[in-house]
């Protein structure tokens, strides 16, 4: 128990810091377009396809079940609510804590243990300045972008699914899909991920900048980045649909 109250107290320190330093001067714009690159660009490949095959295979299982009650017609309208509302946002939080949280985690804790980071201080340099602001900052501008992606990426797969069952045109299938969305149902849950974003880039970089257990502290922070950013990306999604309903309780689903 001590251990744990002692975690969130340096997790709780290292975040103010991250805050306090992000809103001082010089503010890093290279290296944040730099890791922006890096955690947008490259994991586009993976947020596309999953969110792709999630619509495909959403499609199928409802498409049964509606089907069985006559109300075929609202497939674009569930599949598009069940995507911008929750799983878009959810997803592409728990994919990026995993190829991206591993990656911000091993790369700082082999720095810290190549003495890479030592030698940034001892030029007068601001190690965490450098090294950790940006990272947290791209992983903040770039998770509510990739979710916008992966939502579009399920409709297109659920539309080519429905239209492989039915002929369904592309047309009706983006009028039916909108028609009972509201901007509650998609602003909202998208920004969540800015927070998810917050969440990842903070608890990977705590694991990778902290570490002092040698070069097998380098696997131990990956692993630590991806559970724990996971479990806090899952628990912070209850919290903020909370909100989400206090804000708007007669839109948000």
């Amino acid at each position: 128990m001590f251990n744990l109250i002692e975690f969130v107290g340096k997790v709780s320190s290292f975040c103010a810091r991250i805050v306090v330093d992000g809103l001082r001067t010089p503010f890093e714009g290279s290296q944040i377009l730099t890791h922006i690159a890096e955690v947008g660009y490259k994991s586009l490949p993976l947020v596309a396809p999953a969110g792709f095959a999630l619509g495909t295979v959403m499609t199928f299982h409802t498409r049964s079940t509606l089907v069985m009650f006559g109300a075929s017609a609202m497939i674009p309208t569930v599949q598009a609510l069940a995507f911008f509302v929750e799983i878009g946002p959810l997803v592409a939080g728990l994919l990026l804590a995993g190829r991206v949280g591993s990656g911000i985690g091993a790369v700082l804790a082999n720095m810290r243990v190549a003495e890479q980071i030592d030698a940034i201080e001892s030029l007068s340099i601001d190690s965490f300045k450098l090294l950790v602001v940006p990272r947290v900052v791209a992983c903040v501008i770039v998770l509510p972008l990739l979710t916008l992606f992966m939502d579009f990426a399920g409709l297109l797969g659920g539309y080519l699914s429905e239209f492989a069952a039915s002929g369904m045109s592309l047309d009706l299938y983006i009028r039916r899909a909108f028609a009972d969305l509201e901007w509650a149902n998609f602003i909202a849950p998208t920004l969540k991920t800015a927070v998810f974003g917050f969440i990842i880039g903070t608890v990977s970089s705590y694991f990778g900048y902290t570490t002092n257990q040698g070069a097998a502290g380098v696997g131990r922070a990956a692993t630590n980045s991806v559970v724990v950013s996971s479990l806090l990306v899952i628990v912070a999604d209850v919290v903020l649909v909370k909100c989400i309903f206090f804000a708007f309780p007669e839109s948000a689903l």
